[in-house]
């Protein structure tokens, strides 16, 4: 799920169940040139993202069939789509458990439309200069695993064969540092499906 990530004309998706607020945020983004779509659940965000590339997701937690926590975390599985939270819960607790879920930032209802624009740029720009920094490889206890050459070398400098099905399983670990990840988020990013409970 490639996802350039730009500051200008960045496309952007609003979910939310709340018709005005998607009607307000998608004006103000529109006025200042990114391009915008809205959904009023997790099932038109899922249809929207699986035919149209998306920089940056504005997701409302409390959806009507579906907790937007839980589309957070399978978005942090599947990609490093930008995210920042919009929600009517506005504790602290709320806000930690939104940002270790993998969101890049936690805004709260209400919220003033200015301070949205100005967080949806900064989140952009730190995604554009993640990607830009990105190095080909990892390093990780004196090993290299090259995310282009898909080849892992020992910290005495030999070669390590690798099966594909190992490579994606490092791969993610690595592109997911700091973040706890289930077995069945693991799952659903290699095989893009949830994973049965006795498949071992």
């Amino acid at each position: 799920m490639g996802r350039g990530r730009v500051t200008d004309n960045a496309h952007i998706l609003v979910v939310d169940d709340d018709a005005d607020i998607c009607e307000l945020v998608e004006a103000a983004l529109t006025r200042e040139g990114y391009k915008v779509t809205t959904a009023n659940n997790t099932s038109e965000m899922r249809q929207v993202m699986a035919r149209t590339p998306i920089n940056l997701v504005v997701l409302d937690i409390m959806l009507p069939d579906g907790n937007g926590l839980d589309e957070m975390r399978r978005l942090s599985a599947q990609s490093d789509i930008c995210v920042i939270i919009l929600s009517g819960k506005g504790e602290p607790v709320e806000r930690i458990l939104g940002l270790e879920s993998g969101a890049d930032d936690y805004l709260a209802k209400p919220f003033h439309v200015h301070e949205l624009i100005a967080r949806i740029r900064s989140v952009l720009r730190r995604g554009q200069n993640r990607e830009a920094s990105n190095p080909s490889t990892a390093e990780f206890c004196g090993w290299t695993l090259n995310l282009e050459s898909r080849e892992l070398t020992a910290p005495d400098g030999k070669p390590v064969p690798l099966t594909t099905g190992e490579f994606n399983l490092m791969h993610i670990l690595v592109t997911h540092p700091r973040r706890v990840l289930s077995r069945d988020q693991i799952m659903e990013f290699l095989h893009n499906r949830t994973a049965e409970p006795f498949d071992r």
